[in-house]
């Protein structure tokens, strides 16, 4: 994120948080061990805003809290820390401000009434050794337009003391450069981020997020963060995303929603996803019917090998999904013609390009009924080293299909994504403390 003036940046006192962002945390021997993931100040009514610490990211899903009194050095790409780190997670508290999570993107206004400006970025200088303030603010004016919208003009950078609503929030503050810092975070990293935030600015970050991009994060987010965002989007823009989402998922989310609220979405979204979400939606619960996507790969057994390489290397296709493709006769939209059997990817690269797919199926593996219980799915999946498996109804036409990323989130306890357990905590300590 490039949003800190060209001629101020690491060096001296004073750094820029955005260059902060992502940067490598390293004990006194240069081992790294773990990265920045925020900023953490105190801001108070009167007085210096002070930089306690860092919120370090020490492994997946994980973050814990760095204080300023145990960080020797701010350098280029590097934290250099006493090589101390408390392992329990960082749990932000009232009097506590995250730089990056919440203070850009902030409208606020300038002392000398100019008007309002936007933070775009947060500079923090060295006082003594060890201590550290907020000091600078790097705003863009904020011009309101005819119809009541703000644009952004001229960009500056000004004091703390120059500004004043620094503390106030705003249920309107935009996220762009919330966003722009995310933007090469995988889907399941930037649910995890969604989830440490507050309520307010998961909003704003899903509003501007694309279409394309908010479904991912759904697809990994938990049932409570992702009722909540979209309970709390445009009706249509909700619809919108669930459009794009994978059925299954979209299914589950659509059964958390009040019923007159899914109702509602369900008949602002494109027919064939609606109809693809309803079917899923009258299965019981821990079944296949209920895990299954309406989407895996389908092909006729007179594609080719050329055909199905090209059809799994879509890029919106998620990779359990890429490693086999169902054979069925006419029509290949779920449900399908007869279900004639699987060819797994391994299989097909064997293969000359223009071999064709009902020559090589393998029927061995049995399909399951829409009503078969995840237990039934699970065991399946582990004896013949699955990572998809078919479901078909009972004249054998394809339902959809089960993948293994599925199942482990029906298996795994519903608070699965902050769930610590105490060896992982003792591996994680003896790796950071040598």
């Amino acid at each position: 994120m490039n949003t800190a003036p060209t001629n101020v940046g690491t060096t001296g006192r004073r750094v820029f948080v955005a260059r902060l962002a992502d940067t490598g945390v390293f004990d006194p021997l240069g081992e790294k061990v773990g990265k920045v993931h925020d900023v953490v100040a105190t801001i108070p009514l009167a007085g210096p805003a002070n930089v306690i610490g860092f919120v370090v990211e020490v492994g997946p899903r994980r973050r814990v809290f760095l204080p300023m009194t145990r960080v020797t050095a701010i350098k280029p790409g590097a934290l250099i820390t006493t090589g101390l780190l408390n392992m329990r997670r960082f749990t932000q508290r009232p009097i506590e401000t995250l730089i990056i999570s919440q203070l850009f993107d902030r409208i606020v206004t300038m002392n000398d009434e100019s008007g309002e400006v936007r933070i775009l970025d947060v500079g923090i200088e060295q006082r003594r050794p060890r201590d550290w303030i907020v000091a600078k603010l790097h705003v863009q004016r904020v011009r309101q337009t005819s119809l009541g919208f703000r644009r952004g003009g001229e960009t500056m950078t000004v004091g703390i003391g120059e500004v004043t609503g620094l503390l106030k929030t705003d249920s309107t503050q935009a996220a762009t450069a919330l966003v722009q810092h995310t933007e090469d975070m995988k889907a399941a990293d930037l649910a995890d981020f969604l989830h440490s935030l507050p309520v307010d600015r998961q909003l704003a970050v899903a509003l501007e997020l694309p279409d394309e991009r908010l479904a991912d994060v759904l697809e990994e987010l938990g049932d409570d963060d992702r009722v909540s965002i979209v309970s709390r989007l445009d009706a249509g823009r909700a619809a919108d995303v669930l459009d794009v989402m994978q059925p299954d998922d979209a299914a589950d989310l659509v059964s958390e929603l009040p019923d007159t609220t899914a109702q509602s979405l369900l008949a602002l979204m494109e027919p064939d996803e609606a109809e693809d979400v309803r079917r899923l939606l009258i299965y019981e619960e821990s079944t296949a019917g209920s895990l299954m996507t309406t989407e895996p790969v389908i092909l006729g057994p007179d594609a080719t090998v050329a055909q199905m390489l090209a059809a799994v290397r879509r890029e919106d296709l998620p990779a359990s999904l890429a490693t086999m493709v169902c054979v069925t006769r006419p029509p290949m939209e779920t449900p399908t013609g007869k279900y004639l059997g699987s060819v797994h990817i391994q299989r097909a690269l064997r293969e000359p390009p223009q071999t064709l797919l009902g020559t090589i199926l393998d029927a061995d593996v049995e399909p399951v009924s829409p009503g078969a219980h995840v237990a039934t799915v699970t065991r399946l999946l582990a004896t013949y080293n699955l990572t998809v498996l078919p479901v078909t109804d009972e004249d054998g036409h394809l339902l959809g299909a089960v993948s293994v990323d599925d199942v482990l989130d029906e298996l795994l306890p519903d608070d699965w994504r902050d769930y610590d357990d105490d060896v992982t905590d003792r591996l994680m300590a003896r790796s950071i403390d040598g």
